[in-house]
């Protein structure tokens, strides 16, 4: 075997074994009974206030810890950003009630929307993925328990003071 063919195959081994890490260390829920147990006795770090909502954005994978996913509402302006996370994080911010659009950047940019009553949370999860340069990045919304467990088992990211 010449030198390129081992190279080659020392690449593809390097590649599965990448490929089983991410896939491994995904953050899968327990079952719905397991994460009412665990979230007995729980409450969230921050409630809405009952005239605004409250969004918390969650990123329980191990994946893309060396990277910020920062997230912004209503548009992509730098002054918009209301904090980031790293793998293993979430972040939460107050809206006003109604329409709203969430941003999420890494190498690319997410967005979902969402509608926020007063004095409900609205738990959104970030899912990161492999990228050419970082990683990329997507979002989804999670259900009230399934988001407060995720709350419950990661650490808070960073939040940006609102202006």
């Amino acid at each position: 075997m010449n030198a390129g063919n081992a190279r080659m195959i020392g690449y593809g081994k390097l590649l599965l074994a990448m490929l089983v890490l991410v896939t491994g260390c995904a953050a899968k829920a327990s079952s719905s009974a397991n994460m009412q147990a665990d979230l007995k006795g729980y409450t969230l770090p921050q409630q809405p206030a009952a005239d605004e909502g409250m969004v918390y954005v969650v990123s329980p994978e191990m994946v893309g810890t060396l990277v910020r996913f920062n997230v912004f509402l209503d548009d992509k302006a730098d002054t918009s950003e209301v904090g980031y996370n790293r793998g293993k994080q979430h972040i939460y911010f107050p809206v006003e009630p109604g329409q709203h659009t969430v941003y999420s950047k890494a190498e690319n940019w997410a967005s979902i929307d969402i509608n926020v009553e007063p004095g409900n949370t609205v738990f959104l999860r970030q899912h990161p993925k492999m990228g050419l340069m970082m990683a990329r990045n997507t979002l989804s919304l999670l259900d009230e328990l399934e988001g407060t467990y995720f709350v419950k088992e990661t650490g808070l990211g960073t939040l940006k003071p609102a202006e």
